[in-house]
């Protein structure tokens, strides 16, 4: 299955994203890919060091006649979102990516291709190990955990890099050059309740939602896509409201940067209003899903009979936890007045677990205003902490500021056009991306962001165009050939 994606052109970078989607790479579990890259990097007789926190650095000389060039740090992120489909039996601790192409498209089966950002390192390796490519002095700088807190880029000290042009592979259309994105900071809810026993004269249902698209929670969170947590809770609230619903169990969303596609609740009814309240559901299933229609045409919301929980929510608690995720910002906040079509602030209640008696649910919330960032998250913290739930904020990282004087910005601008008469979007973006947090240690670092076409990214439909990474991988040589001179 892979082999065909090896035969697609250019080979060079087709054939390092193969091998490194062999590599299972999650956040926070790179050891394997570390190693990985460190062995490539040490096979092709390059410098190769891993700092302190993981992150791989190898440096490769410019080639001849590019001496005088100035040095530049190619970056991408080592690790991938593992997002799957719920029918999908995968493991990513241990198999490899199974790639597939798709017409003009690769895709993975059933779960996230790890495009984000296995083209971007793919394009570095490639480059890495080529033989006939221009290029000026490379530092390669592969980065770790930045799906799950940036963790790798906030890691790396000042001083380790000596470049002066920062090329961030990791935007997802073809046409974009970015100079800005949102900084980022995580909204962690948590607290105790105590466990009822189910009255016996109750009866039992599962309620599922399933089939959402997911998405990016920065990229995406502006087209108007499902939230399984917030609908799961719109179901809830009503079965509260009009039949007592008690609730035993949720387990909805899982990473941070991820809409959440499904949700399931385990929940008693007394046994007298089971029929009205399956016809309820059913009505309200059906509303939920016209709404939705047109960007979610494969919501599924079922209801269904199911053992009688033993232990129910104690019903405070309950009132309180199903308000207060109705109250909660989900979506876009605020979108820039500085950058037309820009969303500035946002959040994603990514993640909604009890059971036991625990309660937790973590959001993402971003911004590129960092004080828009924290009255976004201190509304959160209010809501949660009104029914009672401990707040905690965490993995905050800096937006990056746009520079539209930047020398390399004007560089590859003037390229774009040439190779494809065209202007390109020039623009910030609003999800998290580690020039900010770099550019904190490295603060005269010239910075861009690029990459080729990725949709999906951070779910199962996550695919790649192959022409746009054709289109992409010319950009790439010709901004290498075309690096200022010191």
């Amino acid at each position: 299955m892979n082999s065909e994606i090896r035969e697609l052109e250019p080979k060079g970078l087709w054939n390092k994203f193969a091998d490194l989607n062999a590599v299972p790479r999650p956040s926070k579990k790179e050891e394997r890919v570390i190693a990985f890259m460190k062995d490539f990097g040490k096979q092709l007789g390059l410098e190769t060091i891993e700092d302190k926190v993981g992150n791989v650095i190898i440096r490769k000389p410019a080639t001849k006649g590019m001496e005088d060039r100035k040095a530049i740090v190619m970056q991408s992120h080592l690790d991938m979102v593992h997002q799957k489909n719920n029918d999908t039996k995968f493991d990513f601790d241990t198999q490899g990516i199974e790639m597939y192409v798709d017409g003009d498209w690769v895709r993975a089966k059933g779960t996230t291709l790890g495009a984000d950002n296995g083209l971007g390192v793919a394009t570095i390796m490639a480059i890495l190990e080529s033989k006939d490519i221009q290029h000026p002095a490379i530092e390669a700088l592969f980065t770790i955990d930045e799906e799950t807190g940036m963790t790798g880029a906030m890691g790396l000290e000042g001083g380790i890099l000596n470049g002066d042009i920062l090329l961030n592979l990791d935007t997802e259309e073809d046409d974009e050059i970015g100079v800005g994105c949102a900084g980022g900071i995580d909204v962690t809810a948590t607290r105790s309740y105590k466990e009822e026993e189910t009255p016996e004269f109750k009866i039992g249902y599962k309620i599922t939602v399933k089939g959402l698209q997911g998405g990016h929670s920065g990229m995406d969170i502006h087209k108007g896509l499902g939230n399984a947590n917030k609908l799961m809770n719109r179901l809830l609230f009503d079965g509260f409201e009009n039949f007592g619903l008690r609730i035993s169990e949720i387990d909805g969303g899982s990473l941070r940067n991820a809409i959440p596609r499904e949700s399931n609740a385990i929940v008693a009814i007394d046994v007298i209003h089971s029929d009205a309240f399956e016809l309820e559901m059913k009505e309200l299933a059906d509303t939920i899903k016209t709404e939705l229609k047109t960007m979610e045409p494969k919501l599924v919301i079922e209801v269904s009979k199911s053992e009688t929980p033993k232990h129910i929510m104690d019903l405070g608690v309950q009132e309180g936890l199903t308000r207060a995720i109705y109250a909660a910002c989900n979506g876009v906040y605020r979108m820039s007045a500085d950058i037309p079509d820009l969303v500035e602030t946002s959040n994603n209640i990514a993640r909604v677990l009890v059971k036991e008696g625990n309660i937790t649910i973590l959001c993402l919330t971003r911004s590129s205003v960092e004080s828009s960032k924290l009255d976004l998250a201190n509304s959160l913290r209010a809501t949660f902490e009104l029914t009672g739930c401990e707040v905690e904020f965490s993995g905050d990282y800096p937006g990056w500021t746009p520079n539209m004087q930047s020398p390399i910005l004007k560089v590859m601008t003037k390229i774009y056009k040439e190779l494809n008469n065209s202007e390109p979007h020039v623009a910030a973006c609003h999800a998290g991306l580690e020039c900010g947090i770099l550019g904190q240690n490295y603060p005269n670092m010239d910075m861009i962001s690029f990459g080729p076409n990725i949709k999906g990214a951070h779910s199962p439909d996550e695919r790649t165009q192959i022409s746009s990474v054709q289109k992409y991988w010319e950009f790439v040589l010709e901004i290498l050939k075309n690096i200022p001179k010191h």
